[in-house]
């Protein structure tokens, strides 16, 4: 393949998955400027490597080198481990319909503040399951497309799926009124 024909093959089959793959780097790494090295990190290896791509869907293939190139950069950073908290203005949804009227203040105060504490209950849960919210529930991957980016079995993709839907769900529980009582 001329080089030339390679470019225009990778500009058509993975450039056009750039935000996916930002969107996950971000959601695994938890970290933006993370997220930006590691997504192009990702690109550099998806061109190095692309002679070796085969079909005709370039985001799957893409996602898994995403995901290893940011659980590889998780490792190597373990020793120097920093939480850093979520930026909610730089991931808010902002101009997105969700079902209710956006010109109500009030309205739209609710739906940032939902918003919020989703992403807080995101932020809490263990990488593992995070993405597999993520790739499932943000980016509507199938279970076998998840299996094959996550090289994982179609079963731990949804055993893990299940359990970190139940998990941020345990976030949204109501405080019991006796629990208010002191506050």
């Amino acid at each position: 393949m001329s080089e030339h024909t390679k470019n225009q093959r990778f500009e058509e089959f993975v450039l056009p998955h750039l935000n996916a793959a930002y969107n996950l780097a971000r959601w695994l790494t938890r970290n933006e400027h993370d997220a930006e090295d590691a997504v192009q990190e990702s690109y550099l290896r998806a061109f190095k490597f692309f002679d070796s791509f085969r079909g005709d869907h370039g985001r799957a293939w893409l996602l898994g080198i995403v995901r290893n190139t940011c659980y590889t950069r998780l490792q190597q950073q373990r020793t120097h481990k920093s939480d850093t908290p979520f930026d909610e203005e730089s991931h808010s949804y902002e101009g997105q319909p969700v079902n209710m009227p956006l010109n109500n203040p009030e309205s739209i105060l609710s739906r940032r503040d939902d918003l919020r504490v989703l992403n807080e209950a995101l932020e809490k849960l263990p990488v593992e399951f995070r993405e597999m919210i993520v790739l499932r529930d943000l980016e509507d991957f199938s279970y076998k497309e998840i299996a094959d980016i996550a090289e994982l079995p179609i079963g731990t993709v949804m055993s893990r799926l299940a359990r970190g839907r139940k998990l941020l769900l345990a976030h949204f529980k109501p405080v019991p009124p006796e629990a208010c009582d002191g506050m």
